[in-house]
């Protein structure tokens, strides 16, 4: 069983799903039993990092970082042919 780290998890379940619960984290990363502590402590950072919003319990939806790091208005006018990954290639 592969796992994955706590904020990876969230971060998916908070952009899919739109929220995020200390049981979904542990369930959609594979933790094993006895790491809700832990998660908890994540999703309370996530939060003061304003990558994720309290509400209910211990639920949390999008915060104001992630709903506003979309990349769908990406502009690639200046990405070259050759691939904008190469250093200087776009300037």
């Amino acid at each position: 069983m592969k796992r994955e780290p706590a904020w990876v998890s969230a971060t998916r379940l908070a952009l899919l799903e739109g929220r995020v619960t200390v049981a979904g984290v542990v369930e959609e990363a594979n933790l094993i039993p006895g790491r809700e502590r832990t998660v908890r402590d994540v999703l309370s950072t996530m939060a003061a990092r304003d990558l994720l919003e309290p509400v209910e319990g211990d639920a949390y939806v999008p915060g104001p970082v992630l709903l506003n790091s979309d990349r769908f208005q990406l502009d690639f006018d200046r990405a070259s042919d050759g691939g904008a990954h190469r250093w200087k290639s776009t300037g």
